[in-house]
């Protein structure tokens, strides 16, 4: 970029960010009274500021020490042509693409770096399908099925691109080809740092048919505090929030919260109560979560409420089993559960309940990951 241009404001928001230890709360001191270029030079001037030292305490020299020495280091011009060089588009708050259901927020991101389709964030009606990344099968088999379904409806999906149900949500929504709705991933990295690495092929699918959005400068590296922050970003861009599976203390439980706080609907989908998985959301149900049995329930919710949507057909009948394979699956339930705790319940010798197993796995009415089996969710 030529040294005469004037820099834009994203520019100047960007070089902030990516100041040491800026977050969302530090950023907005910073740009309480001041325009970003402003707030800019008053970080290479190492000036303490008494509104900055009202969200980091005692640590306000030591920080104002840093932003003046890597403010001093950096080139704002440099910083901008990276930007354009990775495909990143960054919006200010006061930039007309800044998306309208975040301008009112409780808390809104001052800036947004996005690669992909801004038209993303167009108004239409968005769902955020999250929970754990420790799922079950059904958990795994409900996320995709329900980001399928959702998408062929005319229905964005948001989710945070974490392992588990959000790979599993957005998975199924890119099996919708191109006459669905593009998804949206809100991430806790900058768009550089792909995180986690085994969702490699996820990130650039949707980047090219969707919207990837952060509100991390290029660099930024995981860490455990931008989740929750990234989480309510999630909530604010989404028209209602559905909870797959949620360990007790799940993280996806942060981005009810935030929900709850924006008046969004939360809905829960019900599980196993012996399960783990289901403890979060059997919780949220019994809290006054929506339960959620059809997608039909959540369209009806949403700004567009009655979007069409196809019924997906029934599953095909399956060759009958026989009775010792239905003995098995009775026994089963819906948890995952290993073979001696299957012997334990079912009365099979073991040469039976082996020879049972291998059936119903080679039928596809069973699966088993790590020594554990699961019964498949679209069976009977």
């Amino acid at each position: 970029m030529p040294s005469d241009s004037p820099l834009p404001d994203e520019a100047w928001l960007n070089a902030l960010s990516s100041l040491p230890d800026m977050g969302p709360a530090r950023l907005r001191a910073l740009l309480a009274d001041r325009q970003p270029e402003q707030a800019w030079k008053v970080c290479l001037q190492g000036k303490p500021l008494p509104e900055v030292e009202a969200v980091v305490g005692g640590r306000l020299l030591a920080l104002t020490a840093a932003w003046a020495k890597a403010a001093g280091q950096l080139s704002v011009g440099e910083l901008w042509s990276q930007l354009t060089n990775h495909g990143v588009q960054v919006i200010g708050r006061g930039h007309a693409e800044y998306p309208a259901c975040l301008r009112d927020d409780p808390d809104p991101p001052l800036v947004i770096f996005a690669q992909g389709d801004l038209q993303a964030l167009a108004p239409a009606p968005r769902v955020a399908i999250v929970g754990t990344r420790r799922c079950t099968r059904y958990g795994t088999e409900v996320a995709y099925e329900l980001g399928k379904t959702l998408t062929a409806a005319g229905v964005s999906v948001v989710s945070g691109l974490a392992l588990g149900i959000d790979a599993a949500a957005h998975a199924g929504a890119l099996a919708v080809k191109a006459e669905g709705q593009p998804p949206v991933a809100v991430v806790a990295t900058g768009l550089d740092v792909i995180y986690p690495k085994t969702n490699r092929a996820l990130w650039r699918q949707i980047a090219e048919r969707g919207l990837l959005v952060s509100e991390c400068p290029l660099g930024t590296t995981p860490a455990p505090w931008r989740f929750p922050a990234r989480n309510r970003i999630i909530a604010g861009l989404a028209d209602a929030v559905v909870v797959v599976e949620s360990h007790e203390k799940g993280g996806s439980l942060y981005t009810v919260d935030a929900a709850i706080e924006r008046q969004r609907p939360v809905f829960a989908i019900p599980g196993p109560i012996r399960s783990p998985a289901s403890r979060g959301t059997n919780q949220l149900l019994a809290d006054g979560a929506i339960p959620l049995c059809q997608v039909s329930d959540l369209l009806e919710q949403l700004p567009q409420g009655g979007l069409f949507i196809d019924e997906p057909p029934p599953p095909p009948v399956r060759a009958l089993l026989a009775p010792q394979q239905e003995q098995v699956l009775e026994a089963m339930g819906w948890e995952p559960v290993s073979l001696n705790a299957l012997a334990d319940c079912c009365g099979l010798s073991p040469v039976d309940l082996s020879a049972a197993l291998s059936a119903l796995v080679r039928s596809g009415w069973v699966t088993v990951e790590r020594g554990f089996y699961e019964r498949m969710s679209n069976t009977t």
